[in-house]
């Protein structure tokens, strides 16, 4: 008896997570597993269980936007994992009738980091960078942004980074910054 009521106890405190891995979650019980799995550094276990998910709500953009990722990090398809992100953020400015700031972020920061995944760092940077228009705080992806590295401002601001007036200007400040004193 005592052995019964240890499972039920441990079958209640795993709540959603359980009901997840049986097949009977809502999409949000799926999603609180599969963070409470990458807290704990288990990306397998959360892409797993992303699987089951996709299969059960294919049109779920959240969802969609999670597994997109985990699949360009755990299962290194990268390709299909960055078009199932670009795939969930058409879908979320689809049904988005409020709230763009709390939810953008999120897709851009699972884009991004497929991106990364796929070792494409410039695309990276700019769904990060997209991300922070929407929360220029979140802590996520200023997180993963340190992790890859910043760079400069370009020169001239308001020209993109490619325009050959910043290109020039930036070439003639990197020589100045190699310069020996004596030569400045």
């Amino acid at each position: 008896m005592h052995e019964q009521d240890n499972k039920k106890k441990t079958e209640h405190e795993s709540g959603s997570a359980s009901h997840a891995r049986h097949g009977v979650a809502k999409p949000g019980e799926y999603l609180r597993a599969v963070k409470d799995h990458l807290r704990k550094g288990n990306q397998q276990e959360a892409f797993d269980l992303l699987q089951h998910a996709a299969l059960q709500y294919p049109y779920d953009s959240f969802i969609l936007s999670y597994y997109g990722c985990l699949q360009a990090l755990v299962d290194k398809k990268y390709l299909d994992g960055v078009e199932k992100c670009k795939k969930a953020l058409a879908m979320i400015k689809k049904e988005s009738w409020f709230g763009e700031d709390m939810l953008f972020p999120v897709f851009y920061l699972n884009l991004g980091r497929a991106y990364v995944a796929a070792g494409k760092k410039k695309e990276a940077l700019d769904a990060f960078g997209k991300g922070l228009k929407h929360d220029n705080s979140n802590p996520d992806i200023l997180m993963e942004l340190r992790g890859l590295g910043s760079r400069k401002k370009a020169p001239v601001p308001f020209l993109d980074r490619s325009n050959p007036i910043n290109r020039y200007i930036g070439l003639i400040l990197r020589k100045a910054d190699k310069a020996p004193d004596n030569q400045r």
